[in-house]
């Protein structure tokens, strides 16, 4: 179990001497952090009122493609599940949206919600299959899953089979709140759903990085790092690994359905191929945390940005783009395994969102026992 210990020399851990132990993750720099998040995230939501549309269209993007980031690294750096499958989920949860959308008339928000809870009951009868493989064989596993449910989806007839289906206009105009915001900044149908899609992303984005940050400070979440470090070990420990891994498994697909279920709602149109897709949903999320640090809070969202940038710069290259990709992250598995964060995490000493448990030791002066007179 990874938990770093520091006791600060010269100081007696003996009780006689009034020293008392502490256990604490929290740090100077995490919070100042928590100090600036607070302006930015306000400044984030106020953005629309002065943000042109290509601009949110652009960060929205960036929110979804963090949530799947931070899923993702959830799943494989912290309870060691190494899946190439989560596209899946994201296909799982989008034909689930258009589903709801379409054939029950149900409100948009409200299948997003839903989305994310049909991905989850998916995901139970799934990791009863691919939890009985280990290593490459489970990532193995996990694709051919994504597989099958891409096979099964192409062929429902009523959301478009093999070529796919587009929301009704009528369906897509119809999510709730989008009166207010067309009276609010005085805009038209389709950039008030920009605007309500970009709010969404940013709240399930905040949502899943506040969930996976409170879950690995819990104890729940050293269970996980040890499962992560050692299954037999954990084990003997008295952790249940399998129900521990199943939470994890369940949470990542249920979350990862309702990312899914926004990037197709704003799309309005979806088909199995796209909603299935491994670069897209997998690939490229593995090569966010790849590079910004794999089992670390900063590290996907130091590789969205890197990944945005090198997509905004590179992507006109065509088939270069993506052999540049796959180049940097060869280079960074090999000089730096533990990412950029964790370059610069070791060179100077910082964590912005510490989810390791420290041990200090606080100096508490001796009551004196001397009997007045």
């Amino acid at each position: 179990m990874r938990i770093t210990d520091i006791v600060p020399s010269g100081l007696s851990t003996d009780r006689r001497h009034g020293s008392r132990f502490a256990v604490t993750t929290a740090t100077r720099a995490s919070t100042i952090t928590l100090l600036l998040a607070v302006p930015a995230l306000v400044v984030l939501v106020a953005l629309p009122a002065f943000a042109s549309r290509v601009l949110l269209q652009e960060l929205f993007y960036v929110f979804t493609m963090l949530a799947l980031a931070q899923l993702w690294n959830l799943l494989a750096g912290s309870a060691g599940l190494i899946s190439v499958g989560q596209q899946a989920f994201v296909g799982i949860g989008a034909y689930a949206l258009f589903a709801f959308a379409v054939m029950t008339g149900l409100d948009l928000v409200t299948s997003i919600v839903l989305a994310g809870v049909v991905a989850g009951l998916i995901a139970v009868p799934a990791a009863l299959i691919v939890f009985r493989l280990r290593g490459a064989y489970f990532a193995i596993g996990t694709w051919v899953v994504a597989e099958v449910c891409r096979l099964i989806l192409a062929q429902v007839k009523q959301l478009g089979g093999g070529t796919g289906t587009s929301l009704p206009p009528d369906v897509a105009s119809s999510i709730v709140g989008i009166d207010f915001v067309r009276n609010l900044f005085q805009v038209r149908g389709p950039a008030a759903r920009d605007i309500l899609s970009y709010w969404i992303a940013l709240l399930l984005a905040l949502g899943t990085f506040v969930l996976i940050y409170r879950l690995l400070r819990s104890r729940y979440g050293l269970a996980l790092s040890a499962v992560g470090d050692a299954e037999p070990a954990a084990e003997s420990a008295g952790v249940d690994v399998f129900r521990t891994k199943l939470f994890i498994y369940v949470i990542t697909a249920a979350a990862t359905g309702m990312v899914g279920a926004l990037i197709f709602l704003q799309k309005a149109r979806i088909s199995p191929d796209a909603a299935f897709s491994l670069v897209d949903w997998t690939a490229y999320v593995i090569f966010i945390v790849v590079i910004g640090g794999i089992g670390t809070m900063e590290g996907p969202i130091i590789g969205v940005v890197i990944f945005y940038l090198l997509q905004y710069y590179l992507a006109s290259l065509g088939s270069w783009y993506l052999i540049i990709l796959g180049g940097l992250a060869i280079l960074l598995m090999l000089f730096a395994p533990s990412g950029v964060w964790g370059v610069i995490s070791h060179r100077f000493g910082i964590s912005l969102f510490p989810v390791r448990r420290r041990l200090i030791v606080r100096d508490v002066q001796a009551p004196d026992n001397k009997s007045k007179i």
